[in-house]
């Protein structure tokens, strides 16, 4: 439960041999207030709900909590909380919970309870937001995020754990729950094939016979670990694993370790999980591999790379910082004011948009474009809020610009010019992924220079091999620093480049650019425009950086087609019908 002025967290009750029930209240270092219910022994189900439900309304009573959200991590908590009236719920749906051992029979009734009354659904990734999303409105994936700063921590060197410390090297690491999750058979036989590698296996053992863990001399559990001292044990690992089952338990989980792991720059090998695979294994950031041999090579090659001359790490970095708890916070606040908001107006009565009519249909929306903009809008109105959308668009195919069609030889050509998806947002990606997979690509471009092939945008090893130097990137710093001719304004794109490298590589490379482009001398383009092509001072030499970069695997027609494809979007072409043809 969660409002503007207090976090309070509701623990699983404890049972005590005590005829009374009570709470345990405290306040841990975020100043998250953490409640405790004890309860008496041998309770029936319909007792404990009751139980909990007078000391709830009591902690309300005695601390006058009026105005509050209500945060579900369980649906078997709506038992004692659903006579409440909160301005708004969400439910955090983070596993497919009736799948784990030991699930209450009556945790998906609650489940459907739960989603007639919540005002959002969100998931914690993208395999379970595909099995919620036709069951709410509202639903949201929020896969995994990562304390970025905490576990960087693992990439310096630490004095070792005393537990660790005498295990030998290499060492594959884990942390986690250890349950009916994990691969048995794999971590056996990986184990078995390489008995010189040691398996570090960190986290309690849960709902399962520590006796079927198997027992080799080179598996070491060390048992559970305070959050606080993993990036430690991560330091000494050379490579961390989730060495998962593919079972029902597991078929829905989006593990908080992967960004984690790669946050402290260890290379990762994950069983084919599907939240890990995509985006994880299809980035290239972490290797996928099922069984005991495919493990072995992958760690092997994983182990073995460099991963600075990759450009591992960088890709890694870069895909991390745009998945800290702060952003998916920020983004999940806007959601729940909205929630909030929604409420409000369903109180007051605001009037709804009049209804567009149609010969055959009546709409509650009309959306000029069948492009980006338009269709997105449609879909998000069609699939979230029940609404019925009418598209129109002045010519006679959908996807605006980024529309692609197969010629006479087969060849999928973009007409009108070429369109590369790439974004840093996470959550326009996996919105696009619903309707579409992808093909991994990369943009990097070459120009002709004084009869060689260098690399644009302007890189390091552009400017080492066009002069014939051997400059480091704090020297090519220095380099383009010299060859700058400040401007006292800045107004045109050719006052932007001039500024920043001088005239000498601005004649090389962007202003004939920028003619064949735009058709025009950067002299005559705002400053703006020319802030597509970055000069670098690293050996990055892809022409985009976004942490997404991919193709659409079937074409951008191909994935408008299945945005649009829903009973409540329909879509008018050319001949375009006007307004007082279409309310005829």
């Amino acid at each position: 439960m969660r409002c503007r002025t207090a976090s309070i967290f509701i623990e699983e009750p404890i049972f005590i041999a005590e005829p009374l029930g009570q709470l345990e209240v405290s306040q841990d270092k975020s100043e998250v207030i953490v409640v405790v219910p004890h309860l008496p022994q041998d309770l029936s189900e319909d007792a404990i709900a009751e139980s909990l439900r007078i000391l709830i309304d009591n902690l309300f009573a005695e601390h006058n909590i009026h105005k509050y959200i209500f945060w579900y991590y369980t649906p078997m908590a709506l038992s004692f909380t659903n006579h409440l009236q909160p301005d708004a719920i969400v439910y955090d749906c983070m596993d497919e919970l009736s799948a784990f051992k030991g699930a209450s029979p009556a945790l998906k009734e609650y489940e459907a309870a739960l989603f007639c009354r919540a005002d959002l659904v969100f998931t914690g990734g993208h395999s379970l937001y595909e099995s919620k999303a036709n069951q709410h409105p509202n639903v949201y994936a929020f896969p995994s995020s990562v304390d970025l700063a905490h576990f960087a921590r693992g990439r310096q060197s630490q004095e070792e754990p005393n537990d660790q410390a005498n295990i030998g090297h290499p060492r594959l690491g884990f942390f986690g729950v250890i349950d009916e999750r994990m691969d048995i058979e794999l971590l056996t036989g990986l184990a078995d094939a390489r008995p010189d590698w040691h398996l570090v296996m960190i986290g309690p053992v849960v709902k399962i016979d520590p006796a079927i863990l198997p027992q080799r001399e080179n598996i070491h559990y060390l048992g559970s670990k305070d959050y606080q001292d993993l990036p430690a044990y991560l330091s000494g690992w050379n490579l961390a694993m989730l060495p998962f089952a593919r079972n029902e338990s597991t078929q829905f989980i989006s593990p908080t370790k992967t960004p984690e792991y790669l946050a402290a720059g260890k290379p990762v090998v994950s069983t084919s999980i599907r939240d890990v695979v995509r985006p994880y294994g299809d980035m290239g950031l972490v290797r996928i591999a099922d069984t005991p041999d495919e493990f072995v090579a992958a760690a092997e090659k994983a182990m073995q790379e460099d991963t600075s001359a990759t450009g591992w790490l960088s890709r890694v970095d870069s895909f991390l910082q745009e998945i800290s708890w702060d952003r998916t916070w920020a983004s999940m606040m806007k959601l729940i004011d909205s929630a909030i908001a929604a409420r409000q107006d369903s109180i007051t009565n605001i009037p709804k948009t009049p209804s567009v009519i149609t010969r055959d249909f009546v709409f509650d929306y009309l959306i000029v474009g069948a492009g980006f903009s338009g269709s997105v809008i449609a879909e998000r109105l069609a699939t979230q809020s029940g609404n019925k959308v009418l598209v129109v668009d002045k010519r006679n195919h959908i996807g605006g610009n980024a529309y692609d069609h197969y010629d006479d030889s087969g060849i999928l050509v973009h007409k009108y010019g070429p369109h590369i998806f790439h974004t840093n947002s996470r959550e326009v990606f996996e919105y696009l992924s619903q309707f579409t997979q992808w093909r991994a690509y990369e943009h990097r471009v070459l120009a002709s220079v004084d009869g060689q092939l260098v690399s644009i945008p302007i890189n390091l090893d552009t400017i080492n091999k066009l002069y014939g130097m051997n400059l480091n990137s704090f020297e090519a710093q220095e380099f383009f620093n010299s060859l700058a001719e400040p401007r006292e304004q800045i107004r045109t794109s050719e006052d932007v480049v001039v500024s920043k490298v001088g005239r000498e590589l601005y004649e090389k490379f962007f202003r004939n650019y920028t003619r064949k482009q735009w058709g025009l001398d950067p002299s005559e383009l705002d400053k703006s425009v020319i802030a597509r092509i970055p000069t670098r001072t690293n050996r990055d030499d892809r022409y985009f950086t976004d942490s997404y970069q991919a193709m659409p695997l079937h074409g951008f027609t191909r994935m408008f087609e299945r945005i649009l494809d829903h009973p409540n979007i329909k879509v008018m072409l050319i001949p375009l019908l006007s307004l007082s043809e279409i309310n005829s």
